[in-house]
């Protein structure tokens, strides 16, 4: 496929919400290179491609930038010529109530995992702060829920579908809490073995999380 524009990632090897996107651009078999943020305590906006919200990732098609994961699934399905197929199902492409529910629970739990990881695995602070105990009980409660419902939110999906924002988004989530764990996923049964079965897929295996080259694992103390 002939790309007007070279594609580029800003994100991190560790991070879902770049993963998700690495992996629609492999799954749409669209090259991309990946920009690594490093530290994530830099507050310019040019750390992270441009986005002034200071979040990952951002794609680059040429010189415009685009902000958000969902976004950038869109435009890779666009820019593969697939936005339109039946086979790539977009998050506005789900229509049933059920399935729209578990993309929200699926988008609220990556954000809860950030929350978490960054706060006390990496800054440190005190678990039992009431913010901390709320995001992980809420994170806890959507996977309960994904759990229970998780294969009647299949069959909303089209059959005839290669790739999915709803399975790309769900996979990752679980992967990574495997690789950073917030909360225990032996409670989830049904989602970690839907995680393994879809981890033989191509876009998977070349995405497998890992920390970037001088990666920080904490933050620094901040006076």
């Amino acid at each position: 496929m002939h790309l007007e524009h070279r594609l580029r990632l800003t994100g991190r090897s560790s991070s879902h919400f770049t993963r998700v996107a690495a992996m629609f651009a492999h799954e749409l078999r669209l090259p991309f290179e990946l920009e690594v943020v490093h530290d994530l305590t830099n507050l310019d906006a040019a750390t992270y491609g441009g986005n002034p919200a200071l979040k990952i990732p951002t794609l680059h098609v040429g010189e415009a930038a685009l902000f958000g994961t969902d976004n950038i699934c869109r435009k890779l399905a666009e820019i593969a010529g697939r936005a339109r197929d039946s086979r790539v199902v977009l998050s506005e492409h789900v229509t049933a109530d059920l399935a729209r529910s578990a993309q929200e629970l699926v988008w609220h739990a990556m954000s809860a995992q950030v929350q978490l990881v960054v706060g006390i695995v990496f800054a440190k602070l005190p678990s039992d702060n009431v913010f901390f105990a709320k995001t992980k009980s809420g994170m806890e409660g959507a996977l309960t829920w994904l759990e229970e419902h998780f294969e009647r939110v299949l069959d909303h999906l089209p059959a005839s579908r290669e790739v999915s924002v709803l399975e790309v988004t769900l996979f990752c989530l679980v992967e990574h809490i495997a690789f950073r764990p917030t909360v225990q996923l032996s409670a989830f049964p049904m989602l970690r073995s839907f995680a393994a079965a879809f981890a033989s897929r191509e876009s998977a295996q070349r995405t497998v999380f890992r920390l970037d080259v001088e990666e920080p694992t904490s933050l620094p103390n901040r006076k």
